[in-house]
């Protein structure tokens, strides 16, 4: 007899599709957290193969900055109109003229953190019971607690300490009204098997993720762009770089990369050579230790 063999991203493709096939038959309406990234563009991809012929059942929500690239919302709409997908976007700038959040002040002030009233706003204005997201255990160390269902109570917070076990990938989401649930169907894929998949599949990727000039500011160890929105200290000083993104964020918290890697194979290629975390340029994740983990128990992504 032949032996059956399946390749390690046909395997990480099978458990990212049962994953979803999941989401779908236990929740009443699921969404797709959608940023623009390469992330959830990996996961509307595997939904569009999950559910072929058929379109993608879920809607995609966007929490919108207003401090984006706007090369990401350009991608996004393509995306959505390619797909005849419903888009749902959660604008910050309409929670902070409600007053449900505040603007950060001075240097470094970005609008990350105030994702999470917004998100949690949009999730109970449209009754979600389940959010599909695109983060990997190997991003960041709080992700990596995430299980494939992570339970959320009924006020969107996150405890990471009372997750259910998911033995034999028996995935439980039975949940009370008012409560909901993130799923994480690509949590076991690293950063390499990304780029190796998105080669694969030749997956279509905003631009911002290879080798371009661009204008850039040297913050904190990384080259953040230069935008309407960043606000220049006296000794800085604008320059033009070849760079590119290894994550994609709000413009004013994202830094570059100096690279030469304009094409997948490149990309691939230097990503294996890598020994930084891609989140390794992110201003938000450098505020302290557990960042990410205290956003994460108030509900962020």
């Amino acid at each position: 007899m032949s032996k059956y063999y399946l390749n390690y991203l046909d395997e990480l493709e099978s458990e990212a599709i049962y994953i979803l096939r999941e989401v779908y038959a236990q929740f009443q309406n699921p969404v797709i957290l959608f940023s623009g990234g390469k992330d959830s563009i990996l996961v509307t991809h595997l939904a569009k193969k999950a559910f072929y012929p058929c379109k993608v059942p879920f809607a995609l929500m966007h929490v919108d900055t207003g401090h984006n690239f706007p090369e990401t919302i350009q991608f996004r709409d393509d995306l959505i109109e390619s797909l005849g997908a419903r888009l749902i976007v959660g604008s910050v700038q309409e929670s902070i003229d409600k007053g449900r959040v505040q603007e950060e002040k001075g240097k470094n002030a970005t609008r990350n953190a105030l994702q999470i009233t917004t998100l949690l706003d949009a999730i109970e204005e449209n009754k979600v019971d389940c959010a599909i997201g695109g983060g990997r255990r190997d991003e960041e160390k709080a992700r990596a607690k995430e299980r494939f269902f992570s339970h959320r109570d009924d006020f969107g917070q996150w405890d990471p300490k009372n997750q259910r076990p998911e033995l034999w990938n028996l995935l439980n989401g039975k949940h009370f009204e008012g409560e909901h649930f993130r799923a994480f169907p690509i949590s076991n894929w690293t950063e390499m098997d990304v780029w190796n998949y998105i080669k694969r599949e030749n997956i279509e990727i905003p631009s911002l993720y290879l080798a371009h000039e661009r204008e850039v500011v040297k913050r904190n160890g990384s080259w953040i762009p230069n935008s309407e929105f960043l606000k220049l200290e006296e000794h800085e000083e604008i320059v033009t770089k070849k760079i590119r993104f290894r994550t994609l964020g709000d413009i004013t918290i994202t830094g570059g990369i100096e690279s030469d890697a304009d094409t997948l194979e490149k990309v691939a290629l230097e990503v294996s050579t890598m020994r930084q975390t891609e989140r390794g340029n992110r201003s938000d994740d450098k505020r302290s230790e557990t960042a990410m983990e205290d956003r994460k128990r108030e509900g962020y992504f």
